[in-house]
């Protein structure tokens, strides 16, 4: 074997790693809960069938809303940070599905303009349910 073969297993090996490190989709913001009521909803108005049997749900934020169209969208969503060590669950990630705009939810968000508004289910599934608001790692399914 020539000594470049090494040496091109190398090279191809470190592009492989650059590309995997390159397309990660996932994007960071930031969540707070709101509690009950969650009717009527901006999305789907008075019909609760809206909401996923699991009570994985949000609200969403300014910066994903799109007019809209993020009703319905499914998002991975985990804890990654917050105020105060220890509140995110450790390697815990939730699938969550989008059934309202953040900013007419009928109860106020624990925080004001965050990316996502979390069902109290949903928040406490990734994070200490006493927090004000976590960062968030979170992906469209």
């Amino acid at each position: 074997m020539s000594r470049a073969q090494p040496q091109k297993w190398v090279s191809l090996l470190i592009l492989f790693l650059l590309h995997l490190l390159l397309t990660s989709h996932a994007d960071v913001g930031s969540a707070a809960q709101y509690p009950p009521p969650y009717l009527p909803t901006a999305c789907y108005g008075s019909d609760s069938s809206q909401f996923p049997s699991s009570n994985l749900f949000a609200a969403a934020g300014d910066g994903i809303w799109d007019n809209g169209a993020s009703c319905g969208r499914q998002y991975l969503v985990r804890c990654i940070s917050a105020a105060r060590t220890g509140t995110c669950v450790p390697d815990k990630t939730i699938q969550i599905r989008i059934v309202d705009y953040a900013g007419s939810v009928n109860s106020a968000p624990s925080a004001p303009a965050t990316t996502m508004v979390l069902s109290q289910t949903a928040f406490g599934a990734i994070a200490n349910s006493t927090a004000i608001s976590i960062n968030i790692e979170f992906q469209q399914v």
